[in-house]
């Protein structure tokens, strides 16, 4: 099969920082589904992998967290799934990636696609779609139609998670949704997908919110640059607030978070996959409902850069678009 990997971390303007490179067909276990790729989507996590984890000596790394194909082939426990149906997925951290013309998906993990939707626009959701859900209802633990009078800062609106956070907010709890963007065509992007306000990050955070008339606000999802808005955040949230991180910073000094009784949560979505935790099929459950909620209107792809067929070129040029800070929504690949 073809696939697009890595043999050492390189600087993505090195040519061989990805490669184009024939595989074996992958054969599936027990609650695997053989998916044949036919987009996929790439994520600042793509960019960290392949920047900061090297593959054994000799040996070819091939990444890629979200995903849109058909079903060739099933393995013997799989229930839920079967050859000919169009699902979508972000996959595993520690399984290889959807960088391929065949990958391999537990079961638990996956859901039919959006039948509104081309592979291109599917490719763009399932990640970030999953971190915003955990991130929303498992870590912040908002109820789902409620939070009416309290108020969610969206750190990074304008990226991929922040995108669908926003719309998952407005479309299923009562919140009002505030996001950070620092362009005009990333504050408009931020009021397209529903957020009541948008305030520039590049102003002290609390000082933007009185500015638009916010004096505090209940909770914080802090989706990139946690540690240059740290002091920041813990000023403009109320106490007893509730601030939820998804970026690497290198230091957080919790001790910090004291004085007001703010509660801190980490988010990974990667986490039940790597544990396969009793409730890793609560992943697939809820790329279902994303779906309906495609499919019914209520929720729409975040793809907005296209960048051509599946090989090294185009990801590189993909890679290197995430790695500027550029990008807007989702970039998204289709086709080898």
């Amino acid at each position: 099969m073809k696939a697009v990997g890595y043999h050492a971390c390189l600087p993505i303007s090195a040519e061989h920082a990805l490669e184009d490179l024939t595989l074996p067909d992958p054969l599936p276990g027990a609650r695997d589904l053989l998916v044949r790729v036919h987009a996929v989507s790439v994520n600042p996590v793509d960019v960290k992998i392949r920047a900061g984890r090297a593959p054994a000596a000799g040996q070819a790394a091939v990444i890629g967290w979200d995903a849109v194909g058909i079903v060739e082939a099933v393995g013997s426990a799989v229930s839920a799934f079967k050859p000919g149906e169009r699902v979508f997925y972000a996959g595993a951290l520690d399984r290889p990636g959807s960088n391929s013309e065949l990958q391999l998906v537990d079961e638990r993990i996956v859901a039919r696609a959006p039948a509104s939707l081309d592979d291109a626009s599917a490719a763009a959701l399932p990640l970030t779609a999953i971190t915003a859900w955990e991130l929303l209802f498992d870590r912040l633990r908002m109820p789902m139609g409620g939070g009416s009078g309290q108020t969610l800062l969206v750190i990074g609106g304008a990226g991929g998670v922040g995108s669908i956070l926003i719309q998952l907010a407005r479309q299923l709890t009562q919140l009002r949704v505030v996001a950070t963007a620092s362009r005009p065509a990333t504050r408009q992007w931020c009021l397209d997908l529903g957020a009541h306000a948008v305030i520039d990050h590049r102003e002290p955070l609390a000082t933007a919110l009185k500015g638009a008339g916010i004096e505090a606000v209940d909770a914080v999802a802090a989706l990139t640059q946690t540690a240059a808005h740290y002091e920041q955040i813990i000023e403009c949230l109320r106490p007893q607030g509730q601030l939820a991180v998804i970026d690497d910073p290198v230091t957080l000094d919790a001790t910090k978070l004291k004085l007001k009784s703010i509660s801190l949560h980490w988010e990974l979505m990667f986490t039940r996959s790597l544990f396969q935790t009793a409730d890793m099929d609560q992943q697939g459950q809820l790329l279902a409902q994303v779906a309906a909620l495609v499919d019914a209107g209520r929720i729409r792809s975040t793809a907005n850069d296209n960048f051509g067929v599946i090989n090294a070129a185009n990801l590189r040029r993909a890679h290197a678009f995430i790695e500027s800070g550029a990008a807007q929504g989702k970039v998204v690949l289709a086709g080898f």
